[in-house]
């Protein structure tokens, strides 16, 4: 009953920036906590950020911190990831999840529905 459709990934040099988009669209009728999540080539997907049902208080993974932001406009069901100063490290396919409860976590097994994924690469 719930989708999400993410966009904004792409191909970037390093030291470029990418906005992840991610709207949600269905039968939800109020708001939730939503993350980003990545995950490369041979590796488990990990956590990079989630954001709580009013758009405050964020949590980020350590190994981004500083560079990307997470937010959300709860008016057009969206939330976003802004990722700076991008390295080829954090190439991956990028998630957004949504977690139907009152607080965000870090956890993936505790998100309810996720989006298809969008693939960031950064080149050399």
């Amino acid at each position: 009953q719930v989708q999400l459709v993410e966009s904004g990934g792409g191909l970037v040099q390093a030291g470029g920036s990418l906005r992840l988009s991610c709207e949600a669209s269905g039968r939800i009728f109020t708001t939730y906590p939503m993350g980003w999540f990545r995950q490369a080539p041979g590796k488990e997907r990990e956590f990079v950020a989630a954001i709580n049902r009013y758009g405050t208080t964020p949590d980020y993974a350590d190994s981004v911190k500083g560079r990307f932001t997470i937010s959300r406009d709860n008016a057009k069901n969206t939330v976003y990831l802004q990722m700076n100063g991008l390295k080829p490290e954090v190439t991956a396919v990028y998630y957004c999840a949504i977690k139907l409860g009152i607080l965000p976590c870090v956890r993936g097994d505790d998100y309810d529905y996720w989006g298809q994924g969008t693939q960031v690469t950064v080149s050399s």
